[in-house]
């Protein structure tokens, strides 16, 4: 289309002439005394608007309208074109949408065309100036510091920063809205919302708002997470459930039975997922079929809260046993460096670890052995009422191993914590807090286990067993240390990259399945 608009009368003969299927480009151009460019212009838009799917312009041979009122329509369609075409010199941005240029073309034309009638011309209006009405979605001037921006933006891995960056460059460079929507593959919708945004806003409407939450509602949030974690440790039958595992429907009822407040499946399954469980999870790991479950966890937890001063609690399990060998794990390489292990190999020899951690202190005390049994355990009690002689009372808590509640161990406990005995040795008396059935979840130690996994057995090579050994037993001494330095900081993410903190709640997961 040309620039400049030809009259009216001009524009209805080529239209009417198009319609009547009559026009010869160059005659035509010669009578009206214009280019041929011009005329297969305007050709060009009548021929799509007569073919378009408004009643009002959909013509055959066989029900042609009278020559007046043809004139008529064809008049009121030169009319909008007219309208339009100073809408885009005047008032660019009502063309962004079409009901907004359809609001202001009905203040000129309170007769004119309906809105879907309306509608129609439109979008094969600017189809046809594209080249022309392009031009007033262009950004016209950007800052220095705004350019190095977008300059950064589009060297970023970040894909969203990069779209932005393109469409506001480009047009800027008069670049037609089309093709760069085209380039990166947005609607031309979006390529326009996007550059209003800017003209209007500048590169502060792209900033992403941060919405500040009441800290009410933070606090609630975390309080029903942490009771959905809670509950999925019981199993269902406790609630009157026969199901081994927990449904989302099942989880929803019995939360507001306990609870008294209503939750629903998505926000239980949104809560699970952010805290890493799943299905497959809760059915193999997190679900502990012990009948008196509760009853255990309310003694373990009354002792947590009450434990006096010179009062000990230990975590205790073992480690192992694991052969020492070339082992696999996740490391830096070069890329296209493959890794490998050889999958056949000999031993250099086996350890188990037996270990208790001590949660008020975070100090571990640990020892080697080659089998689990009641004798190794009556061994670690032996060695922790010789290192904790100055307490009162010590608590073992481990899980429900046969060694853990054999007759030799209650035989062997019932002596030293007979009066005579603790007077002669000036020992303390020992008390179990055993945790419930296949409840290795919420051991503690566990946590420390698979962050000496991380640190000195994936990866290792060790040369001998006593090699390896001294690597676990520097791990532990240094772990007490810092432990012993920075009281305040245990259970952090630092020694060995534990997966959660070092203190006891039921709530967490403390192993995880993806080390051990």
């Amino acid at each position: 289309m040309s620039r400049h608009t030809i009259s009216k009368a001009k524009q209805l003969k080529i239209a009417l002439l198009v319609e009547s299927e009559k026009l010869n480009i160059s005659q035509c151009a010669s009578n009206l005394n214009i280019s041929r460019n011009t005329v297969k212009r305007y050709a060009r838009f009548y021929t799509s608007l007569f073919h378009s799917n408004s009643n009002d312009l959909l013509y055959t041979k066989k029900s042609l309208p009278t020559l007046k009122s043809r004139k008529h329509i064809i008049e009121k369609t030169i009319d909008l074109q007219n309208f339009l075409f100073e809408l885009a010199q005047q008032e660019p941005e009502c063309l962004s949408s079409a009901i907004i240029a359809w609001h202001r073309y009905l203040t000129v034309y309170t007769v004119g065309y309906k809105r879907s009638q309306f509608i129609t011309i439109f979008n094969n209006w600017l189809k046809t100036h594209k080249h022309i009405i392009h031009k007033a979605w262009d950004v016209n001037f950007i800052p220095e510091e705004d350019l190095k921006t977008f300059r950064s933006w589009r060297n970023s891995l970040d894909r969203h920063r990069w779209e932005l960056s393109v469409v506001i460059t480009e047009s800027y460079k008069s670049r037609p809205t089309a093709e760069i929507a085209e380039k990166i593959e947005r609607s031309g919708n979006t390529v326009r919302d996007w550059i209003n945004s800017y003209k209007k806003y500048g590169i502060s409407g792209f900033e992403k708002k941060n919405h500040k939450t009441n800290p009410n509602i933070l606090q609630l949030r975390e309080e029903k997470k942490t009771n959905i974690i809670k509950l999925i440790h019981e199993p269902p039958k406790l609630h009157g459930i026969n199901r081994t595992s927990w449904f989302l429907t099942d989880l929803a009822e019995t939360y507001r039975k306990i609870y008294s407040t209503y939750i629903s499946t998505s926000t239980i399954s949104q809560y699970l997922k952010s805290e890493g469980y799943t299905y497959r999870k809760a059915k193999e790991v997190l679900t502990s079929p012990d009948p008196q479950f509760r009853k255990k966890m309310n003694e373990i937890t009354n002792i947590l809260k009450n434990l006096g001063t010179r009062e000990k609690f230990f975590s205790i399990d073992e480690f192992g046993p694991f052969a020492v060998k070339i082992k696999g794990g996740r490391s830096l390489v070069q890329k296209g460096v493959i890794k490998t292990f050889p999958q056949i190999q000999k031993s250099k020899g086996f350890t188990i670890c037996t270990a208790a951690l001590e949660l008020s202190s975070n100090q571990i005390t640990h020892f080697y052995s080659t089998k689990k049994n009641t004798i190794e355990i009556i061994k670690l009690i032996k060695l922790l009422l010789s290192q904790y002689n100055t307490e009162e009372k010590l608590y073992l808590s481990w899980d429900a191993a046969s060694w853990h509640s054999s007759k030799e161990l209650n035989n062997f406990l019932d002596s030293i914590n007979h009066e005579a005995y603790r007077k002669e040795h000036q020992t303390p008396i020992i008390t179990l807090a055993p945790l419930p059935a296949s409840a290795q979840f919420l051991n503690v130690i566990e946590s420390v286990f698979s962050g000496l996994a991380k640190s000195v057995i994936h990866n290792s090579n060790y040369e001998s067993l006593e090699e390896c050994k001294e690597a676990i037993s520097q791990y532990f001494t240094s772990r007490n240390e810092y432990f012993i330095l920075h009281p305040q900081k245990a259970g952090k993410k630092i020694w060995g990259k534990e997966i959660v903190p070092s203190v006891f709640k039921d709530s967490q997961n403390c192993k995880d399945p993806r080390f051990r």
